[in-house]
């Protein structure tokens, strides 16, 4: 059988949002492991091996993956100590975490979302990969729609400018993509499917018809493509 959760993941995830207090966490701390984070780390476990097949860029790995189950409250006016779903980040292997797009996996009372690409770029990696996209133009167009992308993902979505960003010229046939804020595509379906045989199978499904975009939008941001290199070089000349 492929990975995945079950019934008792999913009825932990919700008499955890009922009750959002350490207390009742901490004597429950076990069946949470057992039955919430331990089969999130055999999905993880698992893409360690087929990453290698598809996208070996990626890295897969319990330690550096999986998030934590407390919140950080300290600037949230939400004073909830717990997170009431389980989630896992994939990222680009010699980027920093948050430095580049990548892989994402949640799963929630009331959802299972799967996909990737990049939330909130930095502003020094908006600027690098808009430059990119109105350099390459069309290669983003041809990534979004390719058919294995709309047949898997629909469209990229993102929170999008109303008006092109400075510096960037009215024609630009890559206009359109210039105002994106963020860079996402993925799916959603209920929280029961991650319990089903289909879970993981769509898993990988849908983590191969993403990378395409996360190769182009990291792209500008690794060091061999000088991009880096040339930004320093400015910096220590200004």
């Amino acid at each position: 059988m492929p990975p995945g959760f079950s019934a008792a993941s999913l009825r932990f995830l919700r008499a955890l949002k009922r009750n959002n207090d350490r207390d009742w966490f901490r004597a429950r701390r076990d069946e949470y492991d057992r039955v919430v984070r331990a089969p999130m780390i055999a999905v993880i476990e698992q893409l360690a091996v087929d990453f290698s097949r598809f996208a070996p860029e990626m890295v897969a790995s319990a330690r550096t993956s999986l998030y934590r189950v407390y919140r950080d409250t300290r600037f949230s006016s939400d004073k909830t100590p717990l997170k009431t779903h389980i989630s896992a980040s994939f990222r680009w292997r010699g980027l920093p975490k948050g430095g580049g797009a990548g892989l994402y996996l949640e799963v929630d009372p009331r959802w299972t979302w799967m996909g990737g690409g990049f939330y909130s770029p930095e502003p020094q990696h908006l600027v690098r990969i808009r430059s990119h996209i109105s350099e390459t133009y069309p290669e983003v167009d041809r990534i979004v729609r390719s058919a294995k992308f709309k047949r898997v993902l629909g469209t990229l979505d993102g929170d999008r400018l109303t008006r092109l960003p400075r510096g960037h010229a009215a024609d630009d046939p890559a206009a359109e993509y210039l105002k994106y804020k963020h860079f996402l595509a993925g799916r959603e379906f209920t929280a029961a499917f991650a319990t089903t045989p289909e879970f993981y199978p769509a898993l990988l499904e849908t983590f191969r018809a993403v990378m395409p975009l996360v190769r182009f939008l990291n792209q500008p941001l690794l060091p061999e493509s000088g991009a880096i290199l040339q930004d320093e070089r400015r910096a220590g000349h200004g």
